[in-house]
């Protein structure tokens, strides 16, 4: 495998755990994808795209570890 594809594996692999930590692991693809497009929308340093990292980077410095997952709808409650 060369170096770009170990990347874009390792890139791919990076993405569903999100998608896994965010608890949407389950969830249909279609709507998945749908909230994506949607979030492409939000404008760099916009409130919206600043209040939508906050709540990202308040769930990264949660322990991954952690028997407890939190639900998305707590971590909306942190806006």
């Amino acid at each position: 495998m060369t170096a770009d594809r170990k990347r874009a594996a390792q890139e791919k692999f990076l993405l569903g755990g999100i998608v896994v930590r965010a608890g949407l692991s389950t969830s249909d693809r279609a709507f998945l994808l749908g909230g994506l497009m949607e979030m492409a929308r939000v404008a760099a340093g916009s409130s919206e795209y600043r209040r939508l990292r906050d709540i990202g980077e308040k769930a990264f410095r949660t322990s991954p570890q952690s028997e407890e997952i939190m639900p998305v709808e707590e971590m909306l409650e942190w806006r």
